[in-house]
């Protein structure tokens, strides 16, 4: 078949054959058909959706994306086949997915400051901190359900507790770093806000770092935190409401109107992690065994939970901002600091101290970054230059660039599978839905 579709005369042409994963009724017949080479991903796009209307008279158009030999196509198809030495003069074989770009944008949620942290974790809520010294609970829709009231200073982190399994669950326990030092555990249900938001109060706050504690992360299965600090250590704590062999001191249950005021206590650091030498920024707990961090001083750790001594040191050369571990049988570390180049590492590799892949369309510091938990190719950055990327290690351009914050952005994550949600410093919760990943 010869597609010609408006494209030129006497353009070169290419056979292609376009295959996919996609089920019916996104899928196109196998027959090799004959198209200008200088199309771009766009126009592939085109001849897709003419080919899938052709089919059926009902078809909404959408936006595809093109791999060749597991690359994506960035350029146009001739441009492609010569930087990869791939002959024109066979069949080639296009595989085509869906595009990875939000289909829509949530009203935002409005904040009284900048918005600092950020949690998709739950399915059902999404939960922020901010520099107001509250952290909030928010449904879809702009909706407040919940307030978290007991910092003196700015919230610069914020976790989900609950044991993996449970992330659904109605019943809550979250976590909240701050800059007035300390951590605070909070419980309640999240059925139980009506119509107005309901003020929380922490059942246990957790005392011991000297310093702004930065960043926060939840054991696997809910039994501790640990914690990075401007002290240049990371603790680990409890989040049991009783200490049996800790130091743990006891405040009286009370409550007032409609508030949810929990019983209170303060407790101590199980144990603490020493060697970094600067702000710990960012710190991940995804296995029981391990704890990742990264730190001003320029250096990514794993501590062993057991001895407390880092078994893998890497130096990138920049302060970092944030990490997170993802990808590939989850064992890709990508991290963002003081330069626009999101960096990615495999330790798997011999010589892994050179990044295996950077990603520098951001033009000013990296703030934050999060993997897909469902894919090895996607992850997700925010920057001080106000822009949320989306990546696929398939190409080395963003497949998606989202523009809704006003001023830096702080922090981000995806929520549901298919939403990206983000907080800066223009005080606003964007939500980006209907996000496709394949």
């Amino acid at each position: 078949m010869d597609l010609d579709d408006g494209y030129g005369e006497a353009m070169r042409r290419v056979q292609v054959r376009f295959t996919t994963k996609l089920q019916s009724p996104l899928r196109v017949s196998p027959t090799s058909i004959a198209i200008p080479s200088n199309l771009t991903r766009k126009g592939l796009s085109v001849i897709v959706n003419n080919l899938l209307k052709a089919v059926n008279s009902d078809w909404e158009p959408q936006p595809f994306d093109f791999l060749v030999d597991d690359e994506l196509i960035r350029m146009s198809l001739e441009e492609f086949l010569l930087a990869k030495g791939i002959s024109a003069e066979k069949i080639l074989e296009i595989e085509y997915i869906k595009a990875v770009a939000p289909r829509k944008q949530e009203p935002p949620c409005l904040h009284d400051d900048w918005v600092s942290a950020i949690s998709g974790a739950n399915s059902s809520l999404i939960m922020t901190g901010s520099y107001d010294g509250f952290g909030r609970m928010w449904k879809t829709g702009g909706l407040c359900t919940h307030i978290l009231e007991g910092h003196t200073g700015a919230i610069t982190s914020v976790c989900m507790v609950n044991p993996k399994g449970l992330e659904s669950s109605t019943s809550l326990c979250v976590a909240t770093a701050s800059k007035d030092r300390t951590l605070r555990l909070w419980k309640f249900d999240s059925e139980l806000s009506i119509g107005h938001p309901s003020k929380v109060r922490s059942y246990k706050t957790l005392n011991g770092h000297k310093s702004s504690v930065q960043s926060i992360a939840a054991h696997p299965y809910g039994a501790m935190v640990c914690s990075g600090s401007w002290d240049s250590t990371i603790n680990l704590w409890r989040t049991n409401e009783s200490d049996a062999d800790g130091d743990s001191t006891s405040i009286k249950k009370r409550k007032v109107d409609n508030d949810t005021r929990e019983s209170q206590s303060e407790s101590e650091a199980l144990s603490s992690f020493v060697g970094h030498t600067q702000c710990v920024s960012s710190v991940v707990w995804q296995q029981e065994e391990a704890i990742y961090s990264a730190s001003w001083d320029h250096s990514i750790r794993r501590w062993d939970v057991e001895t407390g001594k880092d078994s893998f040191n890497l130096f990138c050369g920049k302060a970092l901002n944030c990490l997170d571990v993802g990808g590939e049988s989850s064992a890709l570390i990508a991290a963002g600091g003081s330069d626009p180049v999101l960096r990615i590492w495999d330790p798997r590799k011999p010589g892994s101290l050179a990044p295996v892949f950077q990603f520098s369309s951001h033009s000013s510091w990296i703030s934050a970054c999060k993997w897909h938990d469902q894919s090895w190719f996607h992850l997700v950055s925010a920057s001080y230059d106000g822009k949320v990327m989306l990546w696929d290690l398939r190409t080395a351009w963003p497949v998606a660039v989202i523009d809704l914050h006003k001023d830096k952005v702080l922090c981000v994550d995806w929520w549901k599978g298919d939403s990206v949600i983000s907080g800066g410093a223009d005080a606003k919760l964007c939500i980006s839905s209907e996000v496709s990943i394949s």
